[in-house]
């Protein structure tokens, strides 16, 4: 493959990359029954003014599977963090003792794991229209570079082969990471 093409279909592939990098961050948010401190990635603590993400002001660890413990590094912002998780809707009800909070992980019932399935395979979908829009952008550049910059037709080709190689690899990446959050919603 010319280099013209080549440069083009990774940069292509680079975005594809980065649509994959933001559904596996997304993924690792939904609750699938066990305790997973990355379930508070989105949830942000009003600290002196300021919305700060939790893990910047607490450390999260998980004792054990269906436990989750909030160390506050300031023992004032206890009643704040516990706001900021209600808030968030994360489905889980803090309790605390005076010096950390617990959050203890239910069991998902059965509707709540339909819905996690369909939010998960939602995302997917999401993830591969981003990976196919990327091919797009890729398949206009080849063919811009085609006609402004000598790229020769077979070039042209054989880099919307090549793209198009990259972007199956892609989606099967994406149905492999929505399959796996699926059996992992499913598992009791």
């Amino acid at each position: 493959m010319l280099p013209k093409a080549k440069e083009i279909v990774e940069a292509a592939d680079r975005k594809m990359l980065d649509s994959l990098a933001f559904l596996e961050e997304d993924l690792k948010t939904y609750r699938a029954g066990k305790a997973n401190p990355s379930i508070f990635n989105g949830v942000t603590v009003d600290y002196y003014g300021t919305p700060t993400p939790l893990g910047q002001v607490a450390s999260i660890t998980t004792p054990d599977a269906k436990t989750l413990v909030i160390q506050p590094w300031e023992r004032s912002m206890i009643s704040k963090i516990e706001k900021a998780i209600l808030d968030a809707n994360v489905g889980l009800t803090p309790s605390n003792n005076g010096e950390v909070i617990r959050c203890v992980v239910p069991a998902l019932t059965e509707e709540r794991r339909r819905e996690l399935i369909k939010k998960a395979g939602a995302a997917g979908e999401t993830c591969k229209v981003s990976i196919r829009n990327a091919r797009r952008d890729g398949i206009d550049a080849l063919k811009k570079a085609q006609k402004n910059d000598g790229l020769s037709e077979d070039g042209e080709k054989e880099g919307e082969d090549e793209l198009q190689k990259v972007t199956d690899k892609r989606v099967k990446e994406v149905d492999a990471l929505i399959s796996a959050k699926e059996k992992e919603i499913l598992t009791v």
